[in-house]
């Protein structure tokens, strides 16, 4: 079956008042072709369509007038309305290739597809494009992207990534820059392999397709215990992450001078691992790179802060909260300076990952099965407060198919998700 048949059409929408029908395959929206989803939401943006439509090796056309943006009302078989791109790559520091065997197969799925970096904000390493994906990111403006670029010296690249085509991802981004279309960008920094010297020429070139390149993350690599038979990597040490941060620091502080943006990060992992503070709310400009974690803790106590201003006064329901073991002490102080108005003072646990390993610190790997492992008989209070990350989006199921509802029934309390949002988290604390 075409990916492009309708399989249903929205109540009283734009197409089903003017007769669309389920079973009918879109072929063309204004004379376009719609081979996926980014064809779809980029032609039916506009306020008059004339739809073309076949059932049946019969050919009709149907004209749609609705606001600009709205909706259309079409649904297809799946969300790409086409298949998933899976990656074409073999990183030497893939996170999925480092999974303990036995969890839900979707876990395993490597995907490296442009259209989920536009839609969804997934990283991608450009090795998976198509002549024609390449040609239409461009021609349909579809900015921003963003893009893995880890090294820009070509062969370093085709080693971290795996490709022997890795290369030409450079030469693809300075394209993408030429023709107006921003890219953010990620380093998965490798202590001895793409840092040093390797990563300021990496951020020097970068620079050199601003405003193209709009932002740059540079993250720590995350290594769980599972690597056996992989390439042979090191985590970093409060040293060489030190270094890291200086490095990019002193990147930064020229960028600003020369370009009016830091435009490079370190992300807040890279600071916790260096024993370094993170900096004020002002350093991280406009929290681009939030979604890779720059900036991710002090935006969190920004918000608590002015959360906690507005605060009255309460004697809030006990509580405790569970969180990885890189970010407990920053909760640690969250929590203190809460106990001044709700007249409680909870409890923060920093949770040891062993499922995937102790190297893993972030609270968003955290298993349900840890979490009752490590807080079965301790002081919880009548609450427990946990980082909504650490569940699969939109559900109620940690990494290990462990349910919320299973950890409440191991532990005796309920367990409230709580956004990664200052906000949230000062209503959590002071709620009950």
């Amino acid at each position: 079956m075409s990916k492009t048949v309708i399989v249903s059409v929205d109540r009283k929408s734009p197409a089903e008042e003017q007769g669309v029908q389920a079973g009918e395959t879109l072929k063309k929206v204004n004379g376009h072709d719609i081979v996926d989803v980014l064809d779809y939401k980029f032609y039916t943006y506009d306020p008059v369509l004339t739809l073309t439509l076949e059932r049946d090796g019969v050919t009709r056309e149907v004209s749609v007038n609705k606001a600009e943006g709205e909706e259309l009302g079409l649904n297809f078989e799946t969300y790409m309305m086409d298949s998933p791109r899976s990656c074409a790559n073999h990183c030497i520091f893939c996170f999925v290739d480092q999974l303990p065997k036995g969890l839900r197969e979707t876990l395993y799925f490597k995907d490296d597809d442009a259209r989920l970096s536009f839609l969804m904000g997934n990283y991608i390493t450009l090795t998976n494009l198509s002549p024609r994906e390449a040609q239409r990111i461009i021609d349909l403006h579809i900015s921003p992207i963003n893009v893995s670029v880890h090294a820009t010296e070509r062969s370093l690249r085709c080693k971290l990534l795996g490709h022997r085509n890795a290369g030409a991802g450079i030469d693809l981004m300075k394209r993408f820059a030429d023709a107006g279309i921003q890219m953010n960008c990620q380093i998965v920094s490798c202590p001895g392999i793409n840092d040093g010297v390797h990563l300021q020429k990496t951020l020097d070139d970068l620079a050199a397709m601003y405003p193209g390149v709009n932002s740059i993350s540079v993250v720590p690599v995350g290594l769980t215990k599972h690597r056996q038979g992989l390439y042979p990597l090191e985590p970093y040490t409060e040293e060489t992450a030190g270094a890291v941060v200086d490095m990019v620091e002193e990147f930064a502080e020229k960028s600003l001078k020369t370009l009016g943006t830091r435009l490079a990060w370190c992300s807040d992992e890279f600071y916790l691992q260096a024993g370094r503070e993170i900096p004020e709310d002002a350093y991280f400009e406009d929290y681009t790179q939030l979604e890779n974690g720059v900036g991710m803790l002090r935006l969190l106590r920004t918000e608590f802060d002015s959360a906690y201003a507005l605060a009255e006064e309460t004697r809030a329901v006990p509580f405790s909260i569970a969180t990885g073991v890189a970010c407990a002490p920053f909760l640690e102080e969250i929590v203190d300076k809460a106990a001044g108005k709700c007249h409680t003072k909870g409890k923060v646990y920093p949770i040891i990952n062993r499922f995937f390993g102790e190297t893993i610190t972030v609270a968003g790997l955290i298993t349900g099965g840890d979490l009752i492992d490590q807080l079965q008989g301790k002081e919880l209070g009548q609450r427990l407060l946990i980082p909504v990350n650490m569940l699969r989006h939109g559900q109620d199921v940690f990494l290990d198919d462990v349910t919320i509802a299973q950890v409440e029934q191991a532990l005796g309390v309920p367990v409230t998700p709580v956004n990664q949002d200052g906000f949230d988290l000062c209503d959590a604390i002071f709620g009950g």
